[in-house]
């Protein structure tokens, strides 16, 4: 391997948005996230939408009113 090319692997600190943390390594000694094994559906068994950027809300004011393609007979 060349000297000099590579990335220091230092201790890293994860933080995720429910409030848990741990330590692991990488190149960067801080990250965020905003889910992990804690709270992920798939760790919980619980049904929890994962909706960070508000699609899910975007989508129901979109279509609040009704499909317009679909058109309404006067």
């Amino acid at each position: 391997m060349k000297e000099g090319i590579h990335p220091k692997y230092v201790e890293c600190k994860v933080t995720c948005g429910c409030g848990n943390s741990f330590v692991t390594r990488s190149i960067k000694p801080e990250l965020k996230i905003d889910i992990c094994n804690v709270c992920h559906p798939f760790f919980t068994g619980k049904l929890k939408y994962v909706d960070t950027t508000g699609r899910i809300e975007k989508f129901k004011s979109k279509f609040a009113a009704g499909y317009s393609s679909v058109g309404k007979k006067k």
